[in-house]
């Protein structure tokens, strides 16, 4: 092991400056301000995540636009890795390639229930 050489003040406050300035970047990043203000759940599968685990939650953007970064973190939702992937799956199954087209609009005007009533009347 390589022995620690003693710093100048000089020294030693540029490197308190810069150990400074690499965490406010990181705590500036859109990740750690994600994880700051949404609790610590998958949006999708709702497990927990702490620890260690922590890695394993992602943040999604839910237009699929990376730059997309609002302050508010409306563009935003947790997912864990597992999740995260599955959503960029349903993205690109649906014909969504590489580049940036249109942003991503959920599958609104499926109802599981329709027809049921009829369904059930004709049982009675």
């Amino acid at each position: 092991m390589k022995p620690v050489r003693n710093l100048t003040p000089e020294e030693r406050e540029r490197k308190r400056q810069e150990l400074h300035r690499d965490v406010a970047q990181r705590q500036q990043s859109y990740r750690a301000r994600a994880l700051a203000m949404f609790p610590h759940l998958c949006a999708r599968c709702c497990r927990e995540f702490s620890g260690r685990r922590l890695r394993e939650l992602t943040v999604h953007h839910k237009d699929h636009d990376h730059n997309n970064n609002p302050a508010d973190g409306s563009n935003w939702e947790l997912l864990c890795v597992y999740c995260h992937d599955h959503e960029h799956e349903k993205y690109l199954m649906k014909g969504h390639g590489g580049g940036k087209t249109e942003a991503y609009q959920p599958q609104t005007d499926v109802s599981p229930f329709a027809g049921l009533d009829s369904l059930l009347d004709g049982k009675k």
